[in-house]
C-alpha cells in the first residue's frame, strides 16, 4: 500500500466541512444506495483525493494449498478436475493482518480497491491482444498457467473464460445509448483475491469519482474483526432466494440442476399488470370507433421526418399544432391513453397500448408461449427470461449440455435494439453473470441457419424484415407489406469466433466502418430459388406469413394488459425481423423454420421510402382511409 507521507497538509476545519458537504451532495445518492454507513464518507473522501491506498497496512493475502482429501467423494474430486488449474490448487485467502484487527466503527475502516481492467465485452479480445503486459497480468492473476510462449489465441480464450469468475460490473447513468452499455471489470490482485462467504465479513461496491472520473472498488467490515480473521464477500449479494443462489454461485461453486423442470409457462396476471404500472401506461375508457366522413382530409401531426417527406396522398395535410390533429403519428411512445380517449376520443394514433408485449423481448417471448405451450412455439427461439427464469434456463443449459447438444446461446437485454450489448456465447457462468447487469433474455442461437450463398463472400447468414400494419384488435385486421428488406452478414458463417461481429450480425446499418450488401427482394427471390429449388419462395412465405398470424392472434386474444389493447383509434406499424432455420419435419424432410428475432415499434423506414416512394402513402390508406386494395399490401387476417 502507499503510505500517507507525501500527502499534502490538510485544510482548515471550515474547508473541510464545505468540501465534506459538496462531496455529500455529489456522491452520496450512490453511497447511500450502495450502503456505504455515513460514518466513513469523511476518510473516504480523503482517501479519495489523495489517492490514498492504504489496504496494504491492513490486510495480507494468504496462499493456501489445498490438498486432496482421501475423504473427499468421487463427485468432489470431478469439479475440481473442471476447474482450470486441477490437481493440488493454490488457492488465494484475504487476511486482517493488523495487530489489533479491525473494528467497524472505526471511521478509517474503508478501503479503495483499484481496478485492473476495465472493458466491455465485445473489445475484450482486442484488449487483451493489444495493451501491453494486459494478457500476462491477467493470466497470473485469474490463476492460468501458461506453457508455450504468451500471447497466444488459447491463452487469450482461457483468459475470455476465466473472467466471468473475477468480473465485476456497473454502468453510467447517462450518456449515449452506447455509453450506457454496462462496463465490466475486473479488480487489482487484492480485490480479486477476496473469496465468497454466504456470511461474509465485508460489502464491496463499485463507486465513480467524479473529479477525477475513476472507478474504483470501496470495501468495508460488516463487523469487528480479529487478527487472523478472512475478509469474505457475498458474490450473490441482495439476493435471498436459495435456488436463485445456487444458480448465481454456480461460476464458482459447482451444481447440478438437472432435476429441476426447465419448463417455463405463461407467466401469471400479475407479471403483466407490474409490466403496466412499471411502464406508467394508463388504459384508455371503452369509445366508439369514429366514422369520419368518406372524403374528410385529415390533419397529420408527426415528428417523423420520412413520413413528412413522403406522406404526399391529397387526403392527408400536415399540421403544426398537436391540438389541431386528427392523426398523431409520434415517434415516441404515448402514455396517457386515459386522458386521450376522454378528452379527444376521435384522434387517430399510430400505437396500441400494450404493444410492449410485442415488441420487448421478453413480454414477446412470454405472450408466444400461448400458442406453443411452456416451449414456446415453433416460430420463436427458445427463450428464458433471465430475472425470472434462471433456475430453468441452467437446468435446460445443462440438460443440452449432457446429451451433446449444441449449447450456444445469445444475450440480449430486454429493451436496447440495434445489438446493443448483446452477446453470443456458450458459457454458462458467463450468462449467470450478466444477468448481474441490465435486465436480459437469453435464447437459443439458431445454430443451422438457412445460408445464401453471395458471390462475394461465401455462405452467409441473412434475415429478413416484413413490415406488418395493425388496423384493429377487434375484430383483428393485419396487412404486410408486399415487400420485404434484406440484410447480410459480411463473412462466411462458421460457429467460431463469436466475437466477430460481422459474421453474427446481420444489423450492419449502424457501423459506418463496415461495407453493406443492398440486395433487393425482386433479385432474392429468383436466387434463393436457384440455391434452394425445392423450396419455392412462395411456400416459405407462406410459413411466414402463419407465424405472423399466430404471433397476433394469441396477442390480441386476451384483455389488456395480459394483451393488446383493441383501442379502437389505434393503429400501427411495425416491422418484423426473422431468419429461417433448418428443422425437420414429423415425417423425416427438411424444412425452413422461419424463427422470429424481434417486432420493431415505429422501425425506421429509410430503404423503405428511397425504394418505395409510395410506401407511407400505403400505409396511411390502409389504416386510416380503409383502402387496401389500391396499396402494396396483402391482408393476413
Amino acid at each position: 500500500g502507499e503510505g500517507e507521507a507525501g500527502s499534502p497538509p490538510s485544510r482548515k476545519p471550515k474547508e473541510d466541512a464545505r468540501a465534506r458537504a459538496e462531496f455529500a451532495a455529489l456522491h452520496g445518492p450512490a453511497l447511500r444506495a450502495s450502503g456505504v454507513p455515513e460514518r466513513y464518507w469523511g476518510r473516504l473522501l480523503h482517501k479519495l483525493e489523495h489517492e490514498v491506498f492504504d489496504a496494504g497496512e491492513m490486510f495480507g493475502i494468504m496462499q493456501v494449498q489445498e490438498v486432496e482429501e482421501e475423504s473427499e467423494g468421487e463427485e468432489a474430486r470431478e469439479a475440481r478436475k473442471k476447474q482450470p488449474n486441477p490437481g493440488g490448487e493454490l488457492c488465494y485467502k484475504v487476511i486482517v493482518t493488523s495487530e489489533n484487527g479491525l473494528q467497524a466503527a472505526d471511521p478509517n475502516s474503508i478501503f479503495l480497491i483499484d481496478h485492473a481492467w476495465t472493458c466491455r465485452v465485445e473489445r475484450a479480445r482486442q484488449q487483451l491482444q493489444q495493451v501491453p503486459g494486459l494478457l500476462h497480468r491477467m493470466a497470473n492473476l485469474m490463476g492460468i498457467e501458461f506453457h508455450g510462449e504468451l500471447p497466444s489465441a488459447e491463452a487469450e480464450d482461457l483468459v475470455l473464460e476465466e473472467m466471468w469468475r473475477f468480473n465485476q460490473t456497473y454502468q453510467l447513468a447517462h450518456g449515449t445509448a452506447e455509453e450506457k452499455v454496462p462496463v465490466w471489470y475486473i479488480m487489482d490482485e487484492f480485490g480479486s483475491r477476496i473469496q465468497h462467504s454466504d456470511t461474509p465479513s465485508f460489502a464491496t461496491a463499485p463507486f465513480f469519482y467524479m473529479p477525477q472520473q475513476v472507478a474504483y472498488t470501496l470495501l468495508w467490515p460488516l463487523r469487528d474483526l480479529d487478527t487472523g480473521e478472512e475478509v469474505t464477500r457475498d458474490f450473490a449479494y441482495g439476493e435471498a432466494d436459495p435456488l436463485i443462489r445456487k444458480c448465481m454461485l454456480l461460476p464458482w461453486v459447482p451444481a447440478d440442476l438437472l432435476d429441476f423442470s426447465s419448463s417455463t409457462p405463461e407467466p401469471p396476471d400479475e407479471h403483466y399488470q407490474a409490466i403496466l404500472e412499471e411502464n406508467k401506461e394508463k388504459l384508455p375508457l371503452a369509445i366508439s370507433p369514429v366514422a369520419y366522413p368518406c372524403n374528410h382530409v385529415f390533419k397529420v401531426y408527426t415528428d417523423i421526418q420520412q413520413v413528412l417527406s413522403h406522406l404526399t396522398h391529397p387526403r392527408f395535410t400536415f399540421t403544426q399544432s398537436e391540438a389541431d390533429a386528427d392523426i398523431l403519428y409520434n415517434f415516441s411512445h404515448f402514455k396517457d391513453y386515459r386522458k386521450l380517449s376522454q378528452e379527444r376520443p376521435s384522434v387517430l394514433l399510430n400505437q396500441f397500448p400494450c404493444e410492449n408485449l410485442l415488441t420487448v423481448k421478453d413480454c414477446l417471448a412470454s405472450v408466444a408461449r400461448r400458442a406453443g405451450g411452456p416451449e414456446g412455439p415453433a416460430w420463436l427461439p427458445r427463450t428464458f427470461n433471465l430475472r425470472t427464469e434462471l433456475p430453468q434456463f441452467v437446468s435446460y443449459f445443462q440438460q443440452r449440455e449432457q446429451r451433446g447438444q449444441d449449447n450456444h446461446w445469445i444475450c440480449k437485454p430486454w429493451n436496447l435494439a440495434r445489438s446493443l450489448d448483446t452477446h453470443i456465447t456458450r458459457s454458462l457462468h458467463s450468462i449467470i453473470r450478466h444477468r448481474e447487469s441490465t435486465p436480459k433474455v437469453v435464447s437459443k442461437y439458431i445454430e443451422s441457419p438457412v445460408l445464401f450463398l453471395r458471390e462475394d463472400v461465401g455462405p452467409v447468414k441473412f434475415d429478413v424484415r416484413y413490415v406488418v400494419l395493425l388496423r384493429s384488435v377487434k375484430p383483428l385486421r393485419l396487412f404486410v407489406y408486399d415487400v420485404f428488406w434484406l440484410r447480410f452478414s459480411n463473412r462466411p458463417f462458421a460457429l467460431d469466433d463469436l466475437d466477430d461481429y460481422e459474421k453474427h450480425f446481420t444489423v450492419m446499418n449502424y457501423d459506418p466502418e463496415v461495407v453493406l450488401k443492398q440486395v433487393h427482394y425482386d433479385e432474392f427471390i429468383p436466387e434463393f430459388e436457384k440455391q434452394y429449388p425445392e423450396f419455392p419462395w412462395r411456400s416459405v412465405q407462406a410459413e411466414i406469413f402463419q407465424a405472423f398470424m399466430e404471433l397476433f392472434q394469441v396477442a390480441c386474444a386476451k384483455p389488456p394488459p395480459l394483451g393488446l389493447c383493441d383501442y379502437p383509434s389505434s393503429r400501427a406499424v411495425y416491422a418484423i425481423d426473422l431468419m429461417l432455420k433448418w428443422d425437420n419435419r414429423p415425417d423425416g424432410k427438411r424444412m425452413m423454420q422461419p424463427q422470429i428475432l424481434e417486432v420493431n415499434f415505429n422501425p425506421d423506414c429509410e430503404r423503405a421510402c428511397r425504394y418505395h416512394p409510395s410506401f407511407f402513402n400505403d400505409v396511411f390508406s390502409t389504416l386510416y382511409l380503409d383502402e387496401p386494395s389500391h396499396c402494396h399490401v396483402t391482408r393476413l387476417v
